[in-house]
């Protein structure tokens, strides 16, 4: 596999730059691949997903939260530093991305600070080649809360506001720790919710907490030498029994997003139900667990372009992305969504 082989073309005007005013408004493209090389692509709205999921089946949820992981600082030297929580590491220590004209060294000290006119120092520890550590001088995730801000994807040009604030999370999100959204879930709303377990729907839910290497450009054009970032994640036992329980019963695991998909793939492989995974799921990957996936349309040359193209086929997501940007679908996080399922499985 070549990096080249996962790229394409996306006028910039596709991509999204705010939610629509209700999460079930967005456009649904229903990709139907039968496995003899021949796909359809069905142009749908959102609630039309009640009717492609059957009673008995399982919808897997990531009920992760996004944390206000931006934080805004000086360093010693005067100059300005921006560090963006990459993952919590323990009760004070985080491995942060850093932006600044000249990275502050081992040992250094960096000072946050807020519009408040508050301030603390954070201290950098090591370096892994694409992430620093750094120490807090108290609990990671109530400095955060006093100091942080929302971390908004690149794409979005605008600064996070009260908006973003309510609809950049998921109505599941519990689990504080995720520094981007699982994004398939944002579709969701409370009524659909209900009208699923009406139906007969099952829901259970895994916890992943999406890094910020989830947009890490890869770099290397050979696919075998990519390093994939760490993500921690968890998954209840009773989720592990809801999907037992769906199998015997020859109902689907569906998982709502990648991040949902990744940790079940990741448990399976490894029989952990919770720890670190940097599973990198490329072309040729043997699904184990997920029956189906609702998914967003994800960036060029993204790892998890690459997973939609494992889940689905590459030439059968080559013609999505192709259909989605000629029909003009919104695309990333606050954009429109897929819904993909191995063709043994395709309704």
């Amino acid at each position: 596999m070549q990096l080249s082989d996962f790229n394409y073309e996306l006028p910039a005007d596709l991509i999204a730059q705010h939610p629509l005013a209700n999460r079930t408004d967005s456009r649904l493209l229903e990709v139907k691949a039968d496995g003899q090389d021949h796909v359809q692509l069905l142009d749908r709205q959102f609630k039309d997903i009640l009717n492609l999921i059957n009673p008995g089946d399982l919808l897997v949820f990531n009920d992760t939260k996004v944390i206000p992981a931006r934080l805004h600082g000086k360093k010693e030297t005067g100059g300005n530093v921006e560090l963006l929580i990459e993952r919590i590491s323990g009760e004070n220590q985080a491995w942060v991305q850093i932006r600044a004209s000249k990275v502050p060294k081992t040992g250094a000290i960096v000072h946050i600070h807020n519009q408040a006119g508050e301030s603390f120092p954070v201290e950098m520890l090591d370096y892994d080649g694409r992430f620093y550590e750094v120490r807090f001088p108290e609990n990671v995730f109530a400095l955060l809360e006093r100091f942080g801000e929302l971390p908004l994807p690149p794409y979005i040009e605008h600064q996070p506001d009260s908006e973003d604030a309510q609809r950049y999370q998921t109505v599941v999100a519990k689990n504080p720790g995720a520094v981007a959204a699982p994004t398939a879930g944002l579709h969701f709303d409370e009524a659909i919710l209900q009208q699923f377990k009406d139906l007969g729907v099952r829901q259970a839910a895994v916890t992943l907490h999406v890094g910020a290497g989830t947009f890490t450009p890869v770099r290397e054009e050979d696919l075998s030498k990519h390093k994939m970032h760490h993500e921690w994640f968890s998954i209840p036992q009773k989720t592990l029994q809801a999907i037992a329980d769906t199998k015997l019963k020859g109902g689907r695991v569906i998982a709502v997003g990648t991040t949902s998909l990744r940790a079940l793939e990741s448990q399976a492989l490894s029989q952990q139900s919770s720890g670190e995974t940097n599973l990198f799921i490329t072309p040729g990957f043997e699904f184990k667990t997920v029956d189906c996936l609702l998914t967003n349309f994800h960036l060029p040359k993204s790892t998890l372009l690459m997973l939609v193209s494992a889940f689905a086929g590459m030439e059968n997501i080559r013609a999505a992305y192709q259909h989605a940007i000629a029909q003009r679908y919104r695309f990333f996080s606050y954009g429109d969504a897929m819904f993909l399922c191995r063709p043994e499985n395709t309704k």
